[in-house]
């Protein structure tokens, strides 16, 4: 059976930043919603709120192909209102609960804790999300089968995590440990490191996870993990993301070279990547919500979408400080 479970943190959470948050919700990312020649057809006009979670290279691509789908199909028929929360899990409260006050007709969460906090906002008004990788994960769903059941639908990012531990293997064969760095308040990135750490397993890898709080320990944690560690393995892990550079910086001080989970990591601190594009999902994503608004689709009985193909990429400048040559078939990063 499924069910959702609502955190005891996101009630908690929720109290503290309509206390102390008032309407500051973080930065606003530019509004597109005047671009655009479609029309709903039926003088209908529609509202939509953005509660991104984090500024980043991969949620903001996201953001802006949900933007450019819905502008391209509704024109002036809707008014999209992005908001970013700054990484701060209370500003995705704060944010997610101001829409549900103005009645907006369909809110898209932009990664795993601006879901959640969408999720515990409302159980009426239709969500979409988006970057997400495990939507059973993020919202608590025994299992799940790839709908939900209840208010919310969306895109995942997840690339076959076992094409990324073969990346691994590929690359460097003969390593012998291998760290894995992520975020322990991001459930998502818990569910990756788990599963490619047994996948990395199989191979013959002695893996150690090596989780931070915040971005307030991610130092210490790295250079802990880079220490200690033949290569590393980061999931897509907005925090992570948030921070690819100090990561890098100190990966090249140890020479302890990176495998990411998506491009905008690799780009900070990666040697190699198997990437999604998240401006790809978002428009999958502004596409779905059109099918919500005007056609009237339920988000409960909506099947989760999944980007269509997976590119290998490789850091020419982190391959080139490490001395690494990439194997056939990869595609150079733009710096």
């Amino acid at each position: 059976m499924k069910k959702k479970l609502l955190a005891l943190a996101l009630t908690a959470v929720m109290a503290l930043s309509l206390a102390a948050c008032g309407g500051n919700t973080g930065t606003t990312t530019p509004d597109t919603s005047d671009e655009g020649a479609g029309t709903s057809g039926d003088g209908q006009t529609y509202t939509v709120g953005i509660v991104q979670q984090v500024q980043h290279e991969a949620l903001d691509a996201a953001t802006q192909g949900f933007q450019d789908a819905l502008t391209e199909l509704l024109g002036d028929s809707v008014t999209i209102d992005p908001q970013n929360a700054s990484g701060d899990s209370a500003n995705c409260t704060t944010i997610a609960n101001n829409f549900v006050s103005q009645g907006v007709d369909l809110i898209m969460a932009n990664g795993t804790t601006a879901l959640q906090a969408a999720a515990s906002a409302t159980q009426t008004i239709p969500i979409l999300g988006t970057s997400i990788t495990e939507y059973g994960v993020a919202l608590g769903i025994d299992g799940f089968d790839g709908t939900t059941g209840f208010n919310v639908s969306g895109t995942s990012d997840l690339a076959p995590l076992d094409q990324q531990a073969e990346m691994l293997h590929t690359w460097f064969p003969g390593a012998k440990t291998v760290g894995l760095l992520y975020c322990s308040s991001e459930p998502n990135s818990q569910y990756q490191v788990d599963t490619v750490q047994g996948y990395l397993e199989d191979m013959g890898y002695t893996c150690t996870q090596y989780s931070f709080s915040d971005s307030n320990d991610l130092s210490a944690v790295a250079t802990t993990a880079c220490a200690e560690s033949d290569v590393l393995y980061v999931p897509t892990d907005n925090t992570a993301a948030n921070n690819a550079e100090l990561i890098g910086n100190i990966a090249l001080d140890a020479q302890t070279p990176i495998i990411a989970g998506e491009e905008g990591i690799c780009k900070g601190c990666g040697v190699a990547t198997l990437t999604i594009s998240y401006y790809d999902i978002g428009y999958k994503t502004g596409e779905m919500a059109y099918e919500i608004l005007v056609n009237g689709a339920d988000p409960a009985t909506m099947p989760i979408e999944y980007a269509p193909q997976f590119t290998p990429k490789y850091n020419p400048t982190m391959c080139e400080a490490l001395g690494l040559t990439p194997p056939d078939g990869y595609e150079a990063i733009a710096e």
